[in-house]
């Protein structure tokens, strides 16, 4: 059933591919439509979630950016399947690093590196980093439920060198590389949500105490990789910026979770200025800790 749904499905994925970007925009102006009139796609989770972390705006001025989100997650997906064709003349053009100058100064102190981002305007294009790169690139992400469609995914990353690894095999990856001087780069989303159980650190976030990912802190301690912030912003449709900021060159001197914790101010500083561009459809505070 899995590779009937794949085989169904794949000739329309590639075909939007395919589309030119004005066409593309405009069918994902009809996606909106079917995504937020008809189906209305997780659409209980996300004002819940406005509702949580953004409690001072109006009931008003949340549907606003309820709306215009969207709008953006309809033009990320189409983007997204995009990546499949797209050159990398396009996509360098549409993903701009601001200063990957400083990058490639980290990459001369001979360490692994870090990045830790977050889903936040485009985080499938970050993918594009690896052109400006010489160390081995590997995205962190988890693994999809149909094999066939987790194997297109690998297909597309393999385009921009990116090697995909699963939150599983992420450590013996890393200790691998560490142990064969492989210097490298690895990206981390880490503002989903940890089971509640299985938390070592809660921290608040937009207000909200919640347990919070830290394993992006810990293993650069632990082999001594410099931890670098992505900070992305949307500047119009299909169009972004990317900022590098160090967070530490030397994280095993820094108190534990104090990154992590000024990660996610970094985060709440950009969806305070555009919370339209988050991904509000993750149940981030799942598991939020009642205040008392």
């Amino acid at each position: 059933m899995q590779y009937f749904i794949y085989l169904l499905a794949y000739p329309l994925i590639w075909s939007i591919s395919m589309l030119p970007f004005p066409l593309l925009y405009l069918f994902s102006d009809i996606v909106y439509f079917f995504v937020y009139r008809i189906i209305g796609y997780r659409k209980k989770t996300v004002r819940e979630n406005l509702a949580l972390a953004l409690p001072k705006l109006s009931d008003n001025e949340r549907l606003v950016i309820e709306k215009k989100f969207y709008h953006h997650m309809c033009d990320m997906f189409l983007e997204m399947i995009k990546t499949m064709n797209i050159s990398e003349e396009e996509i360098c053009k549409r993903f701009v690093f601001k200063n990957i100058d400083m990058y490639k100064e980290i990459e001369k102190q001979g360490k692994s590196v870090a990045i830790i981002c977050s889903h936040y305007a485009s985080y499938e294009w970050i993918i594009s980093m690896n052109y400006y790169s010489d160390f081995t690139a590997y995205g962190i992400y988890k693994q999809l439920k149909n094999p066939y469609f987790d194997k297109l995914v690998h297909k597309i990353r393999s385009r921009f060198n990116a090697k995909l690894i699963t939150t599983k095999q992420t450590v013996p990856t890393i200790i691998n590389n560490n142990k064969n001087n492989v210097l490298s780069l690895y990206g981390f989303a880490s503002d989903q949500s940890p089971k509640a159980k299985a938390a070592v650190h809660w921290s608040k976030f937009m207000g909200i105490e919640v347990p919070v990912h830290v394993g992006a802190e810990m293993l650069s301690k632990r082999y001594n990789m410099n931890l670098i912030y992505l900070n992305t912003k949307k500047i119009s449709r299909g169009h972004y910026e990317a900022t590098l900021e160090l967070l530490s060159d030397n994280p095993k001197e820094v108190p534990n979770f104090e990154l992590t914790d000024q990660y996610l101010k970094l985060l709440e500083k950009q969806i305070y200025e555009a919370p339209e561009y988050y991904l509000w459809t993750h149940k981030r505070w799942k598991y939020k800790r009642e205040s008392v």
